[in-house]
């Protein structure tokens, strides 16, 4: 499979999310993750409601429970970076680490639950966007919401030099492999410090390689009138209901904020 297919094979899916124009979608899922972020703390039932649309939209989109699940999961090494506030916040001592001698307060514990909540329903919405939505979509709907052209280019090219790299690196790959031989019977290769040396020299290959073609490739766009900006060749009108619904999904999400601080 290609790398375009593996990174927009679920935005060509059929349903109601995906048909959605994403012009309705990116600020819909901007907003909503600022009221997720307005949450207070140890509020609970904020966060339980505030999940409730965003599962509505998980089962709409027919990614699945379990596929956005184990997205979330690449957010989960930047949340771990609050785990310390269990041991610094003050408060009454709930357990204390035997070998270390560091506490863990209540309210710690319920400010890196808090925080931990609100990042994984947020990285839920966003998740939601980008597997429903092709990246072509959402910078045509940045450019839409008269975004800084420079950081939406900045944006394209981060996702198209994705695929120059990976294309050099499989035929780096391809290289290697069509240069390598294996006797019947015995290992290949060499010790661990030895592979670890060619993995270097191939990374460092890697970056030269794709420093050079990038040039290339800026030169060529140069050549066909590139001038900081993409133009996109169709702008259809933002249907009305597409804009309804997007409204209503972030209408519940402060609706929820409101009921919730009465």
């Amino acid at each position: 499979m290609s790398l375009a297919g593996v990174v927009d094979r679920y935005s060509e899916r059929d349903s109601p999310v995906h048909r959605a124009d994403a012009r309705a979608k990116v600020p819909a899922a901007f907003a909503y993750i600022l009221v997720i972020s307005a949450t207070r703390e140890a509020d609970w039932a904020a966060l339980g409601l505030l999940a409730v649309p965003v599962l509505a939209v998980v089962l709409a989109s027919r990614l699945g429970p379990w596929f956005v699940l184990r997205r979330t999961f690449l957010a989960l090494p930047f949340v771990l970076a609050a785990v310390p506030l269990v041991f610094t916040r003050p408060g009454e001592t709930v357990f204390t680490l035997p070998l270390l001698g560091w506490t863990a307060s209540d309210e710690g514990i319920r400010a890196v639950a808090t925080i931990l909540g609100k990042s994984w329903l947020s990285v839920v919405v966003a998740v939601l966007l980008v597997s429903a939505t092709p990246m072509v979509e959402i910078l045509r709907a940045l450019r839409w919401l008269r975004l800084p052209r420079i950081l939406v280019a900045t944006i394209f090219f981060t996702y198209r030099y994705f695929f120059v790299i990976g294309e050099e690196a499989q035929r780096m790959l391809r290289a290697r492999d069509s240069r390598s031989a294996r006797l019947p019977g015995q290992r290949g290769g060499g010790t661990v410090l030895w592979r670890a040396r060619i993995v270097g020299h191939m990374a460092g290959s890697l970056f030269v390689r794709s420093l050079e073609r990038s040039e290339r490739v800026y030169a060529a766009m140069q050549a066909r009138g590139y001038r900081g900006d993409h133009i996109f060749l169709a702008d259809p009108p933002l249907p009305a209901a597409h804009l309804v619904g997007a409204s209503a999904f972030v209408a519940c999400a402060v609706l929820v904020q409101i009921g919730v601080r009465w």
